[in-house]
């Protein structure tokens, strides 16, 4: 039995989005995620901050409306690197945090707004690209 065969019985290969050191080196001299956002729009990483941000000011809306924008682009990320929309997205693979708090962090707003099946689907998701994930954003 051969090696690729076997492969394609495991199913996909992980994802593994590339890296953003222009924004990684901007954040850590300080720059905030709101100036750097404009520059950096596909940056999955910079809607994360702004929607934990916005959470943690107790502004739900906003919240969800970064995570929401962040997700999809995101979304739009991964399928340009491969992914078919399913199968592993490690957390322990840095360059994917950003989609993937930006997946927790839409599922999280979107509870507190009172959407019925979105909360449900979106934890589904995060656990079907990493079951580590939310331990690891929570943590």
């Amino acid at each position: 039995m051969s090696d690729e065969f076997r492969k394609n019985l495991m199913g996909p290969e992980p994802t593994l989005l590339p890296a953003e050191p222009e924004i990684y080196q901007h954040l850590a001299l300080g720059q905030e995620a709101l100036d750097l956002v404009a520059k950096h729009p596909t940056s999955s990483l910079l809607w994360a901050i702004l929607a934990e941000e916005a959470w943690a000011e107790g502004r739900t809306i906003d919240s969800y409306a970064y995570a929401r924008v962040g997700y999809h682009r995101g979304l739009d990320s991964l399928r340009r690197n491969g992914w078919r929309g399913a199968g592993p997205i490690p957390w322990e693979h840095e360059p994917n945090r950003g989609f993937l708090r930006a997946l927790y962090s839409l599922g999280r707003a979107s509870a507190a707004i009172g959407e019925a099946e979105e909360p449900e689907r979106i934890e589904k998701f995060l656990n079907d690209s990493d079951p580590a994930a939310k331990a690891a954003i929570e943590g």
